[in-house]
């Protein structure tokens, strides 16, 4: 989807460079407050006519919704999203029941206040809603694919696209994934934590259904998490009445001699890390995998510039917390710019950077180090480790201040969540 309008120069308060889930939603959200806004990306939006289920999902926390409902794309999602009314956290061994002692996490312990956890939306359904809401916006236009260089200033930023107009802007927003060349043209230096680990993807149906209920199986190469989605029409012939996510976490010497498998012998290695809970399994649509590594950046901002999303961190899936932290920048950033606009004040000013950095770069540290810590802690198959880990588990069950504050963190309901 190309904008074909040929005019010398284009003029917004925000460029966004990057169409994916966070450029996108907070494209749409500042558009649907009539802020204008262009959105340049370098790939061409995936045809998403006709999407076939691919097996990949996104964990969206009920604080999240907020940026979809405002950015009108909740209720263009052609696919229903599944909600998450339960977490269980156990340990354990391959092959082995999980351990007694466990933490069960119930929405309706989070608070008056409290729905679901979140909910899973397919990748393709996201993808659908993007591509059909954004063309529909009158202050939004988007570019892709296109090639772009960008020169910014103390006055404003001049984004010239190749074959195309020149926009001027006053923000520009860099949310091109975890190798963003604005970051790196702006010289933010970048601290890297490889985990030697692979994180493993994929969907399945069942034969029994999961009410609602997560898994997250911490087992000594890494967790194992079964996520509940909604009943799919398409995703085997027939459709699927019950269906999970998994998100897998293994070395990856061993993951890729597990992709490499065949079906039959993935569906046995499956169970063997889940449990018979949930009867019989199988994959259904594509397996993916994905190298596992930590990153934060060491500023969010410069001059008219700010990182959003995994141009400024991207932890490990331990939690399900990647995808929001990028909604949560996305959050914060519209809504001190729709501020501004509306006051007539700069929308890019250093004042106003600044404000964001303050409020999204503590929570990403918080959850960077949380979720780096419990990989390290649960990665291991040392017996004092395992044991103290699963009274601390026990312990947080029965406690329930720490737990309601742990519940409304994984919602983004919480302070920290900024």
């Amino acid at each position: 989807m190309t904008d074909t309008l040929t005019a010398p120069t284009l003029t917004a308060d925000v460029c966004i460079m990057g169409a994916g889930p966070v450029g996108g939603a907070l494209a749409c959200r500042l558009a649907e407050a009539r802020v204008s806004t262009v959105v340049i990306d370098r790939a061409a939006l995936p045809p998403m006519a006709h999407p076939a289920f691919d097996g990949r999902a996104y964990a969206i926390a009920a604080g999240s919704r907020p940026l979809l409902d405002l950015g009108g794309l909740w209720g263009k999602l052609p696919e229903p999203p599944g909600p998450i009314m339960d977490i269980r956290v156990t340990d354990g061994r391959i092959g082995r029941p999980a351990a007694r002692l466990h933490l069960h996490f119930d929405h309706r312990e989070a608070g008056e206040d409290a729905g679901p956890f979140g909910w899973m939306v397919e990748a393709r359904s996201l993808r659908v809603a993007l591509n059909a809401h954004m063309p529909t916006l009158p202050a939004l236009r988007v570019f892709a694919p296109a090639e772009a260089t960008v020169e910014r200033t103390d006055d404003g930023a001049t984004i010239r696209i190749k074959n195309g107009p020149t926009i001027a802007a006053r923000l520009v927003v860099a949310a091109e994934g975890r190798q963003s060349p604005l970051r790196q043209a702006a010289g933010i230096p970048v601290t890297r934590l490889p985990y030697h680990q692979t994180g493993l993807v994929c969907a399945i149906s069942h034969e029994r259904p999961h009410h609602g209920l997560a898994l997250e199986h911490f087992l000594p190469s890494g967790p194992f998490a079964q996520l509940p989605m909604a009943a799919s029409a398409d995703a085997e012939a027939g459709g699927a009445p019950n269906v999970s996510a998994i998100v897998w976490t293994e070395r990856t010497a061993m993951a890729e001699r597990l992709m490499a498998l065949d079906d039959a012998r993935f569906n046995r290695e499956i169970a063997r890390r889940l449990g018979d809970h949930l009867g019989a399994v199988h994959v259904i649509g594509q397996r993916w995998s994905y190298p596992l590594s930590a990153m934060l950046a060491h500023r969010y901002v410069d001059t008219r510039l700010a990182l959003a999303g995994d141009a400024a961190h991207g932890i490990h899936p331990i939690a399900g917390q990647g995808l929001n932290l990028g909604f949560r920048d996305a959050i914060a950033l519209a809504d001190l710019v729709i501020e501004a606009v509306e006051a007539g004040a700069d929308p890019g000013s250093s004042a106003l950077l600044a404000r964001y950095q303050r409020r999204r770069r503590p929570d990403n540290m918080l959850m960077l180090a949380m979720t780096d810590g419990l990989d390290r802690l649960f990665s291991t198959d040392r017996r004092a480790i395992r044991l103290a880990r699963d009274l601390g588990i026990a312990a947080v069950h029965r406690a329930t201040p720490l737990k309601r504050l742990f519940m409304r963190q994984a919602m983004g309901l919480s302070r920290l969540a900024g």
